[in-house]
């Protein structure tokens, strides 16, 4: 007989993986002698958010994201200082969060994982009132992210797509903002709270970040000619944006910005975010999160 319980929450509208039926894979390939399986399926942005939090209530330890980054998020606010563990099985266009701990993004190995995980506990970060455990941040990443949300063709290809139209248009603002406590004037192409190291898809801007030590590296990309764009991106890619020369890493546990004459346009976790004639507070949550990662 089946130990333990386990929930799947699926986010049926998902970057990837629409041919797989995703129910019938996890049936065919959990371990079916160690896990009781529940299935649960999303309606409506936010709906992941609800059926984790009264899955917890309803006395289950693990619950697993099926999805995007937005469905990863939306679990594990609701698990944030609960006695349950978030599992990822990765369905998304970036899966960063998926993608810095380590966990496939090929099904079939992510759903191993679950048969053979280990859990631990990672940071997770508010800006005001909503978490995030991956990055946020404001600028040109923040602008790419509002635009790609109303992209009907999801993936890598669009976004790199919607990169490149905003890119021609976009134009570096000035930010005044402090890190716990000292004051900063920054003319930037994108500012970026990292709590883990990249984005999604491989794209690494804040290489050295790690998820568990109490610290978000704040990762600042001054602006920067266009034929060094190619450059910038590269070093993206291979992990290595802390060598640029337009790139300044402070790390800190308290972010805020000063009060907007115009609208701040944020993402959290890769969804867009408007905050207007208001503050924006961004604080470090130590180990508020349990998560299940590969044993290795």
């Amino acid at each position: 007989m089946p130990t333990e319980k386990i929930a799947f929450i699926i986010n049926p509208i998902s970057g990837r993986k629409k041919k797989v039926n995703l129910q019938e894979c996890i049936w065919q390939n959990l371990d079916l002698e160690k896990y009781a399986p529940s299935f649960y399926t999303t309606n409506y942005p936010g709906h992941a958010n609800v059926i984790a939090y009264q899955l917890v209530q309803n006395g289950f330890s693990k619950i697993v994201a099926v999805g995007g980054d937005g469905t990863v998020n939306e679990v594990a606010a609701a698990l944030v200082n609960m006695n349950a563990a978030l599992g990822i099985l990765p369905c998304g266009s970036g899966n960063g969060l998926a993608r810095h701990l380590g966990i496939p993004v090929n099904i079939f190995r992510a759903i191993e994982l679950l048969n053979n995980e280990r859990t631990i506990q990672i940071d997770g970060g508010k800006i005001n009132n909503t978490w995030f455990f991956c990055t946020c941040g404001v600028g040109f990443d923040a602008r790419v992210g509002h635009k790609f949300t109303k992209v009907e063709k999801r993936g890598f290809i669009s976004y790199i797509r919607t990169v490149i139209k905003e890119y021609k248009n976009y134009r570096p603002k000035k930010y005044r903002f402090s890190i716990d406590g000292k004051k900063y004037k920054r003319r930037a192409f994108l500012i970026t709270i990292a709590n883990a190291s990249q984005y999604g898809n491989n794209a690494f801007i804040a290489p050295n970040a790690i998820i568990n030590d109490g610290l978000f590296d704040i990762c600042i990309l001054k602006p920067f000619p266009a034929f060094k764009a190619p450059l910038i991106g590269m070093h993206l890619m291979k992990g290595s944006i802390e060598k640029s020369s337009y790139t300044e890493i402070i790390q800190g546990k308290k972010i805020q910005f000063k009060k907007p004459k115009k609208k701040y346009i944020f993402h959290y976790d890769g969804e867009p975010a408007k905050f207007k004639r208001e503050k924006i507070k961004i604080s470090m949550y130590p180990n508020c999160l349990q998560i299940m990662v590969p044993k290795k």
